[in-house]
């Protein structure tokens, strides 16, 4: 294991980026999500995908130089298109558009289209809540779910993430989770580990439950809680593909494939402006202390710590310092 700063984590995922094509402010915004990733310990969204990146932009599938297009149809509704592009900065050229408007009116809708994966949900809504709104995020992703009872895949993860401030420049609390038991990387990493996965969270092709990561990639991946999952994971297909003019997850590609369509993939965010609402800090500190009764209890992403340096092994770091020297 090699130990890595931030710093140069960022640095040089922008550098790999950059060397394969694409344009320096998208760049920095997808290596500014990558660090963040390494961080907060979400290895699956960070250094582990800079090499998926880099093939795309050289085979075309990403596009890193294009500028997002923002419109506005009708006040609070936002929309970006991403150009193919990445999700980072077609986001960042939304966000500040979305802000006022939330300000102005109390909610707003941001919606990106034709983007390629976002990756890590929670970062976004992350950003909506320490600019002090309440940030909701949905998007969808590669057929891997089938429906309850079925075999063939419909849907993907479809992830879900949720940001709320804490009026002081942080957060009161986040979550960012697949609408699935666990999330595909958990499976693909297993795999690539000669790991098996416990039962529960896949089936193979011919819809029996699997251990085996391989089985589970060909087969389907279950719902969290059921149909209860599945219903959730419908509700972010509508909103992030039908609702922002993107894919349905049965057309989007494997999203790691280094050739092929772009992901045309779809992200829809929900901006609330808590200072519309009476005593709301007030509500969230009281909840808080119901919630931290229990000693080790506590909202979703309170106390979580940075780590710095952090732990990247020595075949990835490797791997990367080659991609930015490419």
């Amino acid at each position: 294991m090699a130990s890595i700063t931030l710093d140069d984590i960022e640095i040089t995922a922008k550098a790999a980026l950059v060397a394969h094509g694409a344009g320096a402010f998208a760049a920095a915004e997808v290596a500014r999500a990558v660090r963040k990733a390494e961080a907060t310990g979400n290895r699956i969204c960070g250094l582990y995908y800079v090499e998926s990146y880099c093939q795309q932009l050289r085979s075309g599938r990403v596009k890193g130089d294009v500028v997002p297009d923002v419109s506005s149809a009708r006040p609070g509704t936002v929309h970006v298109d991403a150009q193919f592009g990445f999700a980072q900065p077609a986001f960042s050229y939304g966000l500040p558009v979305a802000l006022d408007a939330a300000r102005s009116l109390g909610v707003a809708s941001l919606s990106v289209m034709h983007a390629h994966t976002c990756t890590s949900l929670g970062y976004f809504t992350e950003s909506i809540a320490l600019a002090g709104m309440i940030g909701i995020g949905f998007t969808n992703a590669s057929p891997i779910v089938a429906a309850p009872g079925g075999k063939t895949r419909v849907i993907g993860t479809n992830p879900i993430a949720f940001s709320v401030p804490d009026g002081n420049g942080g957060l009161a609390m986040q979550f960012d989770q697949s609408t699935t038991t666990v999330a595909l990387g958990k499976i693909t990493m297993a795999k690539a580990a000669g790991e098996k996965i416990p039962e529960g969270w896949a089936l193979d092709a011919d819809g029996n439950p699997t251990t085996d990561p391989d089985a589970a990639i060909k087969g389907s991946l279950v719902s969290m809680g059921g149909y209860k999952g599945w219903g959730f994971g419908l509700m972010a297909e509508v909103l992030a593909a039908a609702m922002t003019g993107g894919t349905l997850s049965r057309d989007v590609k494997p999203l790691k494939a280094p050739e092929g369509a772009p992901h045309d993939l779809g992200q829809y965010y929900l901006l609330i402006d808590p200072s519309t609402a009476p005593d709301f800090g007030a509500q969230m500190a009281a909840l808080a202390e119901n919630v931290a009764q229990d000693e080790g209890a506590r909202m979703p992403g309170q106390h979580r710590s940075l780590a710095d340096p952090v732990n990247v092994p020595d075949a990835l770091w490797s791997q990367m310092t080659e991609l930015a020297s490419a």
